[in-house]
C-alpha cells in the first residue's frame, strides 16, 4: 500500500488535481443536449483517476473495518460532493481552481494527521470524523463543479449531463473504493501492518503537501 501512495505523489507532479484530459475538455465545451452515457464515463473516469480524490478516501476507510461503518463515511463523503457539485454547476458558482485544490490537498494532510493521532497528541482532542468527512466532501465537490465551469458547459440538457456526470463520479468512487479494500484487507492481515500504517500515513501526508504546494506555487504564477 505504501507504493501505492509512493505512485501517487510520483504523479502528481504530471497532472494538476482535477485535471481533464484534452479530448474530454474540448468534449465538454463543445457538446450540448442530452448525453447521458458519455457524461457517465466522464464522472466514473474523473474519479478513478483523480489521485486527490482516492487519497482522501484511502485515509478515509484506513482504519474503518466492518462495512456499516466503511458504508457511512463513504456515503458522507458522497453526499458533501454531490450536493457542491450539482449545485456549484447549476447555480453557477466556481471557487478558484487554485485555491480550492490546494483546500483539497488540505483534505489529505488533515486525514493523515487524524490516522496518526496528532491532534490527541497536540491539542488532546478527536475532532468528530463523520462531520469532518461531510465537510471536505463538500470541498471536494466544488473543485469538481469549478473544473466544469471552467469548461463553459453547455446549459441545454445541463440538469441530465450533470446527474449523468455524478452518478459516474459515484461509480468511479465504489470502483476505487473495492479496490482499495481489496488490498487493505489482505494488507492489515499481515503482522507488519502496525508498523507500515505510520510509513504510509506519513506519506500520505507528503503527497498532500505537494499538491498543496503545485496549486499554491500555480496561484502565485498565475
Amino acid at each position: 500500500m505504501s507504493a501505492i501512495v509512493l505512485a501517487l505523489i510520483g504523479t502528481a507532479d504530471a497532472a494538476l488535481a482535477h485535471a481533464v484530459t484534452l479530448g474530454d475538455k474540448g468534449y465538454i465545451k463543445e457538446v450540448s443536449g442530452v448525453n447521458i452515457i458519455p457524461f457517465l464515463y466522464l464522472g466514473a473516469k474523473h474519479m478513478v483517476t483523480g489521485y486527490d480524490h482516492i487519497l482522501f478516501l484511502f485515509g478515509v476507510i484506513f482504519f474503518l473495518y466492518g462495512m456499516k461503518e466503511i458504508g457511512l463515511y463513504v456515503t458522507l463523503f458522497a453526499i458533501g460532493h454531490s450536493t457542491t457539485m450539482l449545485a456549484g454547476v447549476w447555480f453557477n458558482f466556481g471557487i478558484n481552481s487554485y485555491v480550492i485544490d490546494a483546500i483539497i490537498g488540505f483534505s489529505v494532510v488533515y486525514k493523515a494527521l487524524d490516522n496518526l493521532g496528532a491532534f490527541r497528541k497536540w491539542f488532546g482532542v478527536q475532532p468528530d470524523t463523520r462531520l469532518a468527512t461531510l465537510i471536505f466532501g463538500f470541498l471536494h465537490g466544488f473543485g469538481l463543479s469549478s473544473k466544469i465551469l471552467d469548461y463553459n458547459i453547455s446549459p441545454d440538457g445541463l440538469l441530465p449531463n450533470l446527474l449523468a456526470f455524478n452518478v459516474g463520479v459515484e461509480i468511479g468512487q465504489l470502483t476505487a473504493l473495492a479496490a482499495i479494500l481489496l488490498v487493505m484487507n489482505r494488507w492489515r492481515a499481515t503482522p507488519s501492518f502496525a508498523r507500515q500504517a505510520i510509513a504510509a500515513n506519513t506519506l500520505m501526508m507528503t503527497a498532500g503537501f505537494a499538491l498543496m504546494g503545485f496549486q499554491i506555487t500555480g496561484l502565485i504564477l498565475s
